[in-house]
């Protein structure tokens, strides 16, 4: 893979940008963290170089200053909102994180429950979190928020919410996804540090959209087509541009709500620290490019599998189509059509020559293999043991697997798991493979290929398993599929 992204030289900048802010607000910063704090894996995609975990890492560099909070809405909890990523309930996920985060070391103070109105399963929740020592606090809605400054920066508005005690000097607010009430969070904080003569500033770390990109770079719109279902549009920051003659970027929802931000900071605190939406951001992303090239390129693949997405969301009936229309017009934006991955089209022509799913891979070495579905293997598995025969450098045509290995498998499917298709999955098949190599000296140099396979592009043909998509995200291949099933059946097994 060919690197964009100078990922030592963001960690650096990161964390003195950000102990530069802790020392203008003396001492004390309430730190917003928009995105995923850990496993960002978009932002790898598109900015090469950049590891899942440069957040976490970037804090590890400040851990003694760092005190994270958690922050879930009570109505997520009440209708288990779900991760799409991950498929796993809010809650859940508050529970991952707070393992993962004490897994690394970090002092997590406690979990805020927000838009608290009495809500069973909140209550559930919260009893839960309680019992495993968690500490718990509740923030309420707030009738006229976020329009009624008045009303909101007051002992009934933000005074309401319980205080959360902290003791570090960067309090990192984060959550499992968007609209979970960080902000809210942040703003509840500084009106009761107020109230108690203690200085505190808020900040906000959001990756995308890249400010001092320009507003169409492939980058920023791959952002675009990340949050199509939540309908941003990136946007030259207005008050940045008037307060200091600079064009830089910025998205909708904090250049609209910003008026109101800079109202409640002054009734807060008497002045805002602020002029701009971008002020308030402290992402320092951008100057860690070093290949503008390649990110352009990145970008406009992950555009492309980002339009693919959503494609196959609308056939599940999971989306309308002003999604696939703003994913479209991304794509026009970004110069975006399926030519640019060659395993578009090379998994459609063999679709085509053998009358049956099929899926191509780009390989690191330019070259483009491809899977056909068989009587044992699905295109999936065989696109995979394909692929890591050609990094291995044996003959295409070698059959790795025999019959005799696959066949006993998939009667077990079919016999006792009850399973209707005896085709084995990806993660069947690679189970398979390490079995046969503690005899076949082949198979196991075939095996030692497969961490080679990250970053490469794959494409089906139809829509293929959920198992098959987990094992190749897993090896760190990044997947689309043609909005189609292989079969017109109404009810397709995850």
């Amino acid at each position: 893979m060919k690197i964009g992204f100078d990922n030592d030289k963001y960690l650096q900048l990161q964390a003195q940008h950000i102990q530069e802010r802790v020392v203008q607000f003396g001492g004390k910063l309430y730190l917003e963290f928009g995105g995923k704090l850990f496993d960002d894996n978009h932002a790898s995609r598109v900015l090469p170089g950049f590891q899942p975990d440069s957040k976490i890492r970037m804090l590890a560099t400040m851990k003694d200053d760092v005190e994270i909070v958690m922050a879930i809405c009570a109505g997520d909890i009440e209708k288990s909102k779900k991760r799409g990523d991950l498929g796993i309930p809010y809650d859940e996920d508050v529970l991952r994180l707070l393992d993962v985060f004490r897994g690394l070391g970090f002092y997590v103070g406690s979990v805020v429950i927000t838009q608290y109105a009495g809500q069973s399963a909140a209550d559930v929740f919260i009893k839960r979190l309680n019992a495993l020592g968690v500490k718990t606090y509740l923030h309420y809605p707030i009738a006229g928020y976020p329009s009624d400054v008045k009303h909101i920066v007051s002992d009934e508005g933000l005074g309401k919410n319980d205080y959360v005690e902290t003791s570090r000097p960067i309090v990192v607010v984060t959550a499992p996804g968007p609209g979970s009430g960080k902000m809210a969070t942040c703003l509840s904080q500084l009106y009761h540090e107020h109230k108690r003569g203690i200085r505190a500033g808020y900040a906000k770390y959001e990756t995308f959209p890249i400010w001092n990109l320009p507003l169409k770079h492939p980058v920023n719109l791959a952002y675009e087509a990340a949050t199509a279902d939540l309908n941003d549009v990136n946007m030259i920051d207005p008050y940045h541009l008037e307060a200091y003659g600079v064009t830089t970027v910025n998205y909708n929802r904090d250049v609209e709500i910003f008026p109101v931000l800079n109202a409640m900071f002054q009734k807060i605190q008497g002045e805002s620290p602020y002029r701009s939406p971008t002020d308030m951001g402290v992402n320092m992303a951008g100057f860690a490019i070093v290949d503008d090239a390649v990110c352009q390129d990145a970008s406009r693949r992950e555009i492309l599998r980002r339009y693919y997405a959503t494609m196959v969301s609308k056939t599940r009936g999971e989306c309308d189509e002003s999604e696939v229309i703003k994913l479209e017009l991304v794509m026009q934006q970004a110069d975006v059509t399926p030519e640019i991955c060659p395993a578009v089209q090379a998994s459609l022509d063999r679709a085509a020559a053998t009358g049956g799913p099929a899926g191509a891979m780009v390989l690191p070495d330019g070259a483009v293999v491809t899977g056909k579905t068989s009587s044992l293997l699905g295109a999936s598995a065989a696109l995979l043991l394909n692929a890591l025969k050609h990094m291995a450098g044996l003959d295409g045509k070698l059959e790795l697997l025999p019959p005799s290995v696959i066949e006993p498998i998939s009667r077990l499917k079919t016999e006792n798991l009850g399973h209707r298709n005896p085709r084995l999955h990806s993660d069947e098949v690679l189970i398979a493979l390490a079995i046969s190599a503690l005899t076949n000296p082949l198979a196991a140099l075939v095996q030692q290929q497969l961490n080679r396979l990250r970053d490469c592009d794959a494409h089906f043909s139809v829509v293929i398993s959920q198992e098959d998509i987990k094992l190749y995200q897993r090896l760190g291949i990044n997947v689309s599929c043609e909005p189609k099933y292989e079969s017109h059946k109404l009810y397709h097994k995850a």
